[in-house]
């Protein structure tokens, strides 16, 4: 079946400096691909972006940052909107599709501070700001003398509470710092071993109404394949656990020689009990993978974890 040629998408987004950054980086790739389209941005406040008293975990979680922008394909306001990831529900409405996932920025912690150079230089009662359970429990885990306190808002705000000394450092997403140039402020990226990302960290996705097979198929020019398939099984893995702002859960998919190679722990927040595991498989499994290293850590004892946090 043949799809007529788009003559404008508009772009549903939120108003803060990343967010915007992320939408006119695909409102210039969509310019470049679809070169007789016109395409427009929809700022957007979203409840996520209103509600900076409290932790993430106990207003609604991440599909805070989404339902308003959801909202705006639903209506015709907007044909897609761009969201981190790692902000994306792990279960959408029927009537939505995540059309497109974008070739992945770094996927890692970035450590954040003016007083010291790592999170091994932080003396016994040094305080670290983190809006992520995923990221309390690793720290408290591997660095159990460090106080961890809870930091909301957007990048530039939670940068400035460090700076007017609220925190002896922060940890944040060293994607979004790279993306607005700020990549100065990283003091060092936490590997992997130190803080296993959020499913889907990194990355960027496209959603638009699962009615709109025009717009699908025309967002393929921006789609990467191998990002898909790594965020595919990092997200089946939270799916199945029922992974959420409520549960300290990370997943982390690379390709190696081919293969997706997943890693995924989930954790109680104190970092009293980590269950960790490790599964590869073929990019076309990516969710079966997901879903496998999922039964494993289950059976290695995440679900006595996840009864406690319930």
């Amino acid at each position: 079946m043949s799809v007529s040629p788009l003559n404008r998408i508009i772009i549903a987004t939120r108003e803060s400096r990343l967010a915007l950054w992320q939408a006119e980086h695909v409102k210039a790739r969509l310019e470049s691909a679809l070169p007789a389209c016109r395409v427009e941005l929809l700022g957007m406040t979203t409840r996520g972006d209103q509600i900076l008293d409290r932790p993430l975990a106990n207003v609604g979680g991440k599909g805070l940052f989404v339902k308003e922008l959801e909202a705006a394909l639903l209506d015709g306001r907007a044909d897609i909107a761009v969201h981190s990831m790692k902000d994306v529900p792990m279960v959408m409405g029927e009537e939505f599709t995540l059309a497109c996932v974008m070739a992945r920025e770094t996927p890692f912690d970035a450590f954040v501070s003016s007083r010291y150079a790592s999170l091994d230089d932080m003396p016994p009662g040094a305080v670290v700001g983190t809006s992520s359970l995923r990221r309390e429990s690793q720290i408290h885990a591997q660095y159990p003398f460090l106080a961890v306190t809870s930091l909301r808002g957007n990048l530039d705000t939670r940068l400035r509470k460090l700076d007017e000394g609220q925190f002896d450092a922060i940890i944040l997403a060293a994607a979004g710092l790279r993306r607005l140039g700020l990549e100065s402020r990283i003091r060092a990226v936490l590997p992997a071993e130190v803080s296993l990302p959020a499913a889907g960290q990194g990355a960027l996705g496209i959603e638009c109404l699962a009615s709109r097979g025009d717009l699908v198929a025309s967002l393929q020019n921006l789609a990467d394949p191998d990002t898909a398939a790594c965020v595919a099984a990092e997200r089946a893995l939270s799916r199945a656990l029922a992974g959420s702002c409520e549960t300290p859960l990370g997943a982390y998919a690379e390709i190696r020689a081919g293969r997706v190679w997943l890693r995924g722990f989930v954790a109680l927040p104190d970092g009293s009990r980590v269950v960790r595991g490790a599964h590869e498989g073929e990019p076309a499994q990516a969710e079966a993978l997901g879903r496998a290293l999922a039964d494993d850590l289950l059976a290695q004892g995440a679900k006595d974890v996840l009864a406690k946090l319930a």
